[in-house]
């Protein structure tokens, strides 16, 4: 997110986390005033092999409550920022993915982050506006839950209620640059449609279940 009035407007949707981009060469780069918003999001800095007291600094400044680690940080990194930041602040360490991902990386830092997330390998840190085949996920080996990501939209929601069926833990879905008007704006509409048809594929998942 980028813009004060559009924060508000997703904001009014109760999103569980709102991320804000801390590295300059991002188009989605932030540096502005953040407005008030409901307590329940978690406001999540993303970090691109930034310094740890460049992270420190923006938890302070803007009350975040995530750091989400784009870049090439190492496990020691890692283990460093966790025991320097307050037991609240969630660490989730990105990966990108592609049909050739070594699963076998994610095990030294299953103790110094909250989160994995996974999204598509490309020429930028991010998913580049792509999916990856998320049929790589069957060879996940661990139980850390973790975010989806990359190129994520609308026409991905069938295929993303079908992989929720899996025993993957999947904690949460990332959507960004398809829900977008242009960088750090989002289609205040799309975001609520996109809700809506979580919370339906939701409900109806537990109604089947109880019956």
């Amino acid at each position: 997110m980028k813009y004060p009035d559009n924060m508000l407007e997703v904001g009014s949707l109760l999103p569980d986390y709102m991320g804000f981009i801390f590295w300059e060469k991002s188009a989605r780069y932030f540096d502005g005033t953040m407005p008030d918003l409901p307590k329940s999001i978690k406001k999540t800095g993303v970090f691109v092999n930034e310094s740890i007291s460049v992270i420190e600094e923006k938890i302070a400044k803007y009350d975040l409550q995530a750091v989400q680690l784009h870049g090439q940080e190492s496990v020691a990194f890692c283990s460093e920022l966790k025991t320097k930041l307050a037991a609240s602040i969630e660490i989730i360490k990105v990966f990108s993915a592609d049909e050739n991902f070594d699963f076998s990386v994610l095990e030294p830092y299953e103790s110094v982050c909250d989160y994995f997330l996974f999204d598509t390998k490309g020429k930028l840190p991010g998913g580049n506006g792509t999916t990856f085949d998320w049929k790589i996920l069957e060879k996940y080996p661990s139980t850390k839950p973790f975010f989806l990501s990359g190129g994520i939209g609308i026409a991905e929601l069938d295929s993303i209620n079908e992989i929720s069926k899996t025993n993957l833990p999947i904690y949460a879905i990332d959507i960004n640059s398809k829900f977008e008007i242009e960088p750090g704006l989002k289609n205040v509409q799309l975001c609520r449609d996109v809700a809506l048809q979580r919370l339906n594929a939701t409900t109806n998942a537990t109604n089947k279940t109880l019956q």
